[in-house]
Parts: structure tokens; sequence; C-alpha cells
């Protein structure tokens, strides 16, 4: 009998995600973001690539504001001060 693998299927990954990043967008829009959600979103962009903020008045999300994402072990205030760039 063949043994089945363990891994989740590149569909289910896609779907998580999707979710992760719908999850984290929800509710840093609402306000509702602490720290810790912020240093999760901050981690999760630079593992897919993205080290800079986009400016969220470019009209097709090209123009980077030179802002650098914070790292994860930085303190409250770095994660603040990025926020304040999308309100």
């Amino acid at each position: 009998m063949a043994r089945k693998s363990k891994k989740a299927s590149s569909e289910a990954m896609e779907q998580l995600h999707d979710a992760l990043a719908s999850a984290l967008a929800t509710r840093i829009a609402a306000g509702e973001a602490t720290a810790a959600d912020l240093a999760v979103a901050a981690k999760f962009l630079k593992d897919n690539g993205v080290s800079r903020l986009i400016d969220p008045e470019s009209p097709d999300g090209s123009v980077l504001t030179g802002a650098k994402l914070p790292d994860i072990g930085d303190d409250e205030d770095a994660f603040e001060e990025a926020l304040k760039t999308f309100q």
C-alpha cells in the first residue's frame, strides 16, 4: 500500500495564503489590528517578497512610499509608524 503524503495540496496552501492575507487586511483596515497583528503582516509581506510600503494613493499600486516595513523584532512604535502610511 502506497503511503499517502501528509503535505497540503497547493490548492489548500493557496486558500490558506489568501485567507491569511484577507484576515490581516480586514483587521488593519478596520483599525482593529494589534501590534502582534502588524508584526505578522510585516513578516507575511517580507516572506512574499514585499519589503517596502506601497503608496495607497497610487492608482495602480506601483509607487513605493520609500518607507520600509518594520522588522519582526522592532518595537510597537515602528509598526504604528508604518500603519500611519495608510491612514
